[in-house]
């Protein structure tokens, strides 16, 4: 099966490096038309340049495809909503939205400021909801839509220094769990990937030798195939060294204790109520007709 994006228009986040500029350049080979976005700023957000995104809207054009830069910040509705206008003005529709824009500020809960841990939310996760706001009613008239949310083991499993960015990438999930459901209608599929790649975002995290043989292209893969026709809906796609795979929130059949039941009760069956044995993912339906 051959996957291309003729006629599609893509806008792509964080696009002028790392992850962002592998998506861009792929999309934009099998004919999708790209707006790259890239605020230009330092790994902690500061800072701002539109240059990043020039130097790939450049490559993209060398090859033969079709792009624009944009500087807007996502944590900044204006920026969101500049970058959106921008497809809108110069192709009349906006079929992919790609949520990568990301910044860094590690530090363990002990030293952390209040000021590190929001400026983090603002990025990732008030980033991706501006940027979904924007193209949501454009892509619920066309009835067409794919939503690309990038996660991180970081949120799903925890990492040291990192509770303001897990923090950030876990809520992107519970994002997507509705927008699933609420977009469904409109054939607007929302997923997520979760990639450990090297970029300049892992490269203090990660051994040397660990970092080669995690290109961000072999990330890419995945992205594109979530942004296809035959994208799933509510997915969260792990990716990293060629190596692909599914992660999900699972609920255990547990066990029934009554209405009496003491927290003596739940000490002494501790054992069953945690037993995984046969757990599956539910949703919110499931739970109710319990």
């Amino acid at each position: 099966m051959s996957i291309d994006f003729q006629g599609k228009v893509a806008v792509v986040t964080g696009a002028g490096g790392g992850l962002g500029r592998c998506h861009a350049l792929e999309l934009a080979k099998r004919g999708a038309r790209v707006v790259v976005n890239d605020l230009g700023g330092s790994m902690d957000g500061t800072g701002g340049s539109s240059e990043a995104a020039v130097v790939v809207v450049d490559e993209i054009k060398a090859a033969g495809g079709e792009a624009i830069a944009n500087g807007g910040s996502v944590s900044d509705p204006q920026g969101a909503k500049s970058m959106v206008e921008d497809a809108m003005e110069a192709w009349g529709r906006v079929d992919i939205l790609i949520n990568n824009a990301g910044i860094l500020r590690d530090k363990s809960f002990t030293k952390i400021t209040v000021e590190d841990f929001q400026a983090v939310l603002d990025v990732h996760l008030m980033g991706a909801m501006y940027c979904t706001k924007e193209v949501w009613p454009i892509m619920r008239e066309q009835n067409f839509g794919r939503i690309i949310m990038t996660t991180s083991p970081s949120g799903l499993y925890g990492n040291f220094g990192q509770t303001n960015y897990g923090a950030a990438k876990m809520a992107l999930v519970g994002f997507m769990n509705t927008l699933k459901i609420e977009g469904a209608k409109n054939n607007i599929h929302t997923n997520a990937v979760a990639p450990v790649a090297a970029t300049r975002m892992t490269e203090s995290l990660m051994p040397e030798e660990a970092l080669k043989r995690l290109g961000p292209e072999l990330v890419t893969p995945a992205v594109i195939f979530l942004c296809s026709e035959d994208a799933p809906n509510g997915v969260i796609l792990q990716a990293a060294g060629g190596r692909y795979s599914v992660a999900c929130v699972v609920e255990n059949e547990g066990i029934d204790l009554g209405a009496d039941a003491t927290v003596e009760d739940i000490a002494d069956n501790y054992d069953a109520i945690v037993d995984l044995s046969g757990a599956k993912p539910r949703n919110m339906l499931q739970l109710a007709q319990q």
